[in-house]
């Protein structure tokens, strides 16, 4: 094995085990272990603070919880799975019968040998997750039953965690990756670790042209959260990766950012491409990550996500089947090394802007117009430089790169980096 794959499956038996939520010691323990891959600064959003349309509840601790027999024997244990518990349950002590516990009870309809996983964060309640066979034992001995759930919940804080890389730009690319899941290994673990990763690859380039966001929230009110506590930064933001589900062993796919001719959408394409990876293409929808946190009205960040086994597609979807055994260090190593190479083509932008937005330049007074006529050339598809002077001046709104601009026209990039060259040069064109 590699020694990435060592590290990632290091990475992934150590994190497994903890039993993350929407806040919690957990997930302080889950950041605080990344802090050994990658540079991780924690933040605390305190209970009760309004971020937008939410409010941070209460801070969940769990200890302990199980459902015992007369005997006192434990038929369902959350020290064997934390997925035993329905995160968030509020702590309770009761000895109940068959009839009153039964409506507490999750069984998987698809996987009898399966726990599923389920939350109330956001009403007080309680319950437990279980596999068929637990529930018919418990069914058959119709109870009393002890039923204990040792936690807290009470006034703290949401904890999500942040990595700043500066680059030549002060332009941003936003890498985000969610840690509320309690041991579900491709949902959301392989994210997470593979985030990190991705995190000290960056740190360890020497040289970026792009500076980078790195983000470790709960979803969805994790990062609406993390966008109100930095509602400019995010504001200025074009590009990011939302990453999750990236080490199943299925096929690959892609969603689409929400404006799918965003050249984002291509690079990722090419990427498969060359990397000769089958994969499947998903339009972006509203369902999902928090791409649709990031890609809402007020911050509109164009976020694709690389998958390998998607959320909802596979079978083990957010069961104690989504293991160590689904996920492996060789299926996340892939993902990481497509994540590299759009990284790669992320930094191989060039992006320019006119200098002159308002009507054209006037190139004969900056010996940019030709003085003869007759200067096509071949390989410009049949366009003279003085037209592709003219397209690199009209398509350069600080937007579009040169990789876009070629791909517009249909010729090599190098081609259009000449063209730019002379322009930066003759002082028409600015680098953003």
């Amino acid at each position: 094995m590699s020694e990435l794959k060592d590290d990632l499956d290091a990475c992934l038996r150590q994190l497994f085990p903890l039993c993350r939520s929407l806040t919690g010691e957990a997930n302080r323990q889950t950041l605080l272990a990344l802090k050994s891959i990658a540079p991780v600064t924690l933040h605390e959003v305190p209970t009760g603070k309004a971020v937008y349309d939410w409010v941070i509840p209460d801070e969940w601790n769990i200890r302990d919880a199980w459902i015992a027999d007369s005997a006192g024997r434990r038929v369902v244990d959350f020290q064997s799975s934390n997925l035993h518990l329905v995160g968030y349950s509020e702590p309770v002590n009761l000895r109940l019968n068959w009839e009153q516990i039964r409506p507490r009870l999750h069984i998987h309809p698809d996987l009898p040998e399966a726990i599923p996983y389920r939350t109330t964060y956001y009403r007080r309640d309680w319950g437990f997750c279980l596999t068929h066979a637990q529930y018919a034992e418990l069914e058959e001995m119709q109870g009393p039953f002890e039923v204990v759930i040792d936690a807290d919940l009470e006034p703290g804080s949401l904890t999500y965690g942040e990595i700043l890389l500066p680059g030549e730009s002060t332009k941003e690319i936003l890498i985000s990756c969610y840690i509320c899941h309690p041991s579900m290994a491709n949902d959301s673990l392989s994210g997470v670790v593979l985030a990190a990763f991705l995190a000290r690859h960056l740190a360890g380039r020497g040289h970026l042209r792009y500076s980078y966001r790195i983000v470790f929230v709960p979803e969805t009110l994790g990062a609406i959260a993390y966008c109100a506590e930095n509602e400019q930064a995010m504001k200025n933001i074009d590009v990011g990766l939302v990453i999750t589900t990236a080490g199943g062993p299925g096929r690959f796919g892609y969603k689409q950012s929400w404006n799918s001719a965003h050249p984002i959408n291509r690079m990722v394409e090419e990427v498969f491409r060359e990397a000769g990876e089958d994969f499947i293409t998903y339009p972006f929808d509203i369902h999902g990550s928090d791409e649709r946190q990031y890609s809402s009205q007020g911050f509109r960040i164009n976020c694709t996500t690389i998958s390998k086994d998607r959320y909802y597609e596979y079978p083990e979807y957010h069961s104690s089947l989504d293991n160590l055994d689904f996920v492996t260090a060789d299926h996340l190593e892939k993902s990481f090394s497509l994540y590299v190479r759009l990284i790669d083509k992320l930094e191989a932008r060039r992006i320019h802007r006119s200098l002159i937005p308002n009507g054209e330049a006037m190139l004969s007074r900056r010996d940019l117009y030709p003085t003869l006529g007759g200067a096509q050339r071949p390989q410009l598809g049949g366009r003279s430089e003085l037209d592709l002077i003219l397209w690199v001046l009209f398509l350069s709104d600080g937007r579009q790169s040169t990789q876009d601009i070629a791909g517009f026209l249909g010729i090599a990039v190098e081609e259009i980096d000449l063209i730019t060259g002379k322009l930066v040069q003759a002082g028409t064109l600015a680098h953003v």
